[in-house]
């Protein structure tokens, strides 16, 4: 899926691993800190699959896929997330969502439907993107490349404990079990499999927290480009 081509107007910055590390986070206060733009990516495929859901689109089809993943209209505004105008920021991060959107993840046709839109993102002064083949497929010119990775039962609790306050049912060893299978999916998909790219800095986010593995970010981006992180921090 070799089409960068094109060239890209400002930095970017690239945070991939797998769910339950924090890159989510980390992206969002990251381009806070720099005064960048972000893209969840992760949002996308969520959409993607929750659209196929509803609309009885099956999970392995991938034409259906692809051309259902074209016709949507998914537009981030402030912290929700639109798909064709309905707010569906709540839909989308359920466990269930997460599972959907890693089997039409695996759609070739999906990740072609969406690497357009994703390479369209780009805007000055730069963009932190967030999802698991963003160094490797996406940008593979992205000025830094990060890996975040964590145990999957570390991963587990953290979405555990984020569920249950939202007010969600969730089961801690269904959750781990689920993780270790979306991990293995997203490995294995013949098609941009979630792996870190050559270049990668990788961060073991298992014994740290946000704030520690912000400032590790902070320190890589100090080496590449300087002048984007604040004297204050």
């Amino acid at each position: 899926m070799s089409r960068n081509s094109d060239p890209i107007e400002a930095p970017v910055i690239t945070i991939d691993g797998p769910s339950g590390t924090g890159k989510g986070t980390i992206a969002e206060r990251l381009a806070a800190l720099l005064g960048w733009h972000v893209l969840d990516t992760g949002a996308l495929y969520r959409c993607v699959g929750l659209a196929a859901v509803q609309r009885a689109v099956p999970l392995d089809d991938d034409a259906a896929l692809g051309a259902l993943a074209l016709g949507l209209g998914i537009r981030f505004a402030d912290t929700r997330v639109l798909l064709d105008d309905r707010d569906v920021s709540g839909d989308i991060r359920t466990a269930a969502a997460g599972e959907h959107a890693s089997r039409v993840a695996a759609s070739p046709a999906v990740r072609r439907a969406l690497w357009r839109l994703q390479r369209d993102a780009v805007r000055p002064p730069g963009l932190i993107a967030d999802g698991r083949d963003m160094g490797t497929v996406v940008f593979p010119e992205a000025l830094l490349k990060l890996y975040l990775d964590a145990s999957p039962w570390v991963r587990a609790e953290r979405r555990y404990n984020q569920l249950k306050e939202k007010g969600m049912d969730a089961n801690l060893r269904d959750l781990a079990r689920d993780l270790e299978e979306r991990d293995r999916r997203d490995r294995e998909r013949a098609v941009s499999p979630s792996v870190p790219a050559a270049d990668a800095v990788v961060i073991d986010t298992s014994n740290l927290g946000i704030d520690a593995v912000l400032a590790r970010v902070v320190a890589q981006v100090r080496q590449v480009l300087p002048a984007a992180v604040p004297d204050s921090v």
